[in-house]
């Protein structure tokens, strides 16, 4: 009875330990997805790492680095353009910051850009150390505020060799808020921080709310997204801390634009952008050395995720990165 038993308990943990297994790991037809964890600045990013079935020991593959925008998180539609990337045969990381999503850090919610910048050369430093991993002939793609990221790294970094900068931030001072609103802003920004200073509060604000409400991002569009993409990102939270909003107008990524060339740059451009202005991009792309290259879709800053313009942009980034990462 004991043996039995015994083997009966042996059989439901292995089953178990499978189960678990699976979880972690996601196969495609040309690519398989671990769940994998990168040490940055002493805290753990939570990481998706996609690697090519044909892996010979004998080939080193290109790769991209990708993170989501402001307080995005991995499952917010990344997986999908992660899928079309490792299809055409890259090692593909896609990473949650800390203090957002699967990663560590508290408080929750916080959003540094400078952190943020970090948890990419980190994300690089990783992924540069992987077998299967061509060190020379790394790529790095961003949306929106990531978008913004990668212009400021791939002017400074020079382990990247191909940039994709879709709908990205270009200077964040200048977005969505009247000035009544920003001297609204300055005057709470300063409270906040006493409060935070002499008592160890840590306020939050919405990142979006049905319009009309106080949100941080007060678009129909943006809520629409959010709380349709948050049904797959259980881990998205729908808050910000204040000390990030403070710290975000200083957030100025197409300042060294004009320092990314030599590095091969494509922008992609949502051709009715109220968020990140697509006139302010146009611009910021003119500054920018060659090579380079911009693709203007039509439609808004959240349509390359879900809608049909996916497509258009996945595969332009896709093309740009095949052209400049591999031989």
């Amino acid at each position: 009875m004991f043996q039995i038993t015994r083997k009966i308990w042996t059989t439901r943990v292995l089953a178990f330990i499978l189960v678990i297994s699976l979880q972690s790991v996601v196969w495609g037809a040309d690519f398989e997805r671990r769940d994998v964890r990168f040490k940055s600045q002493g805290l753990e990013c939570a990481a998706w790492y996609y690697v090519p079935t044909e892996v010979n020991p004998e080939v080193k593959h290109p790769a991209i680095v990708m993170a989501h925008g402001f307080t995005g998180v991995k499952e917010m539609s990344l997986d999908k353009f992660a899928d079309s990337f490792a299809k055409a045969g890259f090692a593909v990381l896609v990473f949650d910051y800390r203090y957002l999503g699967a990663s560590e850090g508290e408080p929750r919610g916080q959003v540094f850009y400078f952190d943020q910048q970090q948890d990419y050369r980190n994300a690089i430093t990783w992924l540069s150390l992987q077998y299967e991993v061509d060190a020379e002939r790394i790529g790095i793609w961003g949306t929106s505020d990531s978008g913004g990221h990668v212009l400021h790294l791939g002017a400074f970094d020079r382990r990247v060799k191909a940039v994709v900068a879709q709908v990205p931030t270009i200077n964040a001072r200048y977005q969505n808020l009247s000035k009544s609103d920003q001297e609204r802003r300055a005057v709470f920004y300063a409270r906040n921080r006493v409060e935070e200073y002499k008592k160890g509060i840590v306020n939050y604000y919405p990142v979006v709310a049905p319009v009309g409400q106080p949100a941080c991002l007060t678009q129909k569009a943006a809520y629409e997204y959010f709380t349709e993409a948050a049904k797959k990102a259980p881990n998205w939270k729908n808050q910000i801390t204040m000390e990030s909003l403070d710290i975000y107008k200083e957030f100025a990524p197409a300042t060294f634009i004009h320092l990314i060339s030599p590095t091969p740059l494509l922008m992609i451009v949502a051709s009715e952008d109220v968020l990140t202005s697509t006139e302010g991009a146009i611009k910021a792309f003119e500054r920018a050395g060659e090579p380079k290259k911009l693709v203007i879709f039509q439609g808004g800053h959240f349509d390359p995720y879900e809608g049909p313009q996916f497509a258009e942009v996945s595969a332009a980034a896709t093309e740009w990165f095949e052209q400049y990462l591999k031989p």
